[in-house]
């Protein structure tokens, strides 16, 4: 493992940053335990005039435990089940960054 992979799964492990979730690929199945560290940066858009605040979800998860995310996959933290719009992968491979609707 590279220093920022070794760095990254010390911070999904950490109890006051990441937090555990359930991993779905294709959204089907019993799906796999992995940690997250969950964001909720909401974004107001414009529409018709009128502003609306669209909640948006981005997670971080640590490239070793999920190797290839994909749109259409579901990750379940708590009772909350968000659906993967988008998977960006660091520079350095060491995270993805997912893209989440509720």
């Amino acid at each position: 493992m590279s220093a920022f992979a070794d760095a990254m799964a010390l911070i999904v492990a950490d109890p006051n940053l990441g937090t555990p979730a359930i991993y779905r690929p294709g959204g089907v199945g019993d799906g796999f335990s992995i940690r997250v560290v969950r964001s909720v940066p909401d974004e107001v858009v414009d529409a018709f005039g009128t502003s609306l605040v669209r909640p948006t979800d981005v997670l971080l998860v640590a490239a070793t435990d999920v190797l290839a995310p994909a749109k259409g996959d579901v990750v379940l933290v708590g009772s909350e089940t968000l659906t993967v719009l988008a998977a960006i992968r660091d520079p350095v491979g060491a995270a993805h960054r997912l893209l989440c609707s509720r």
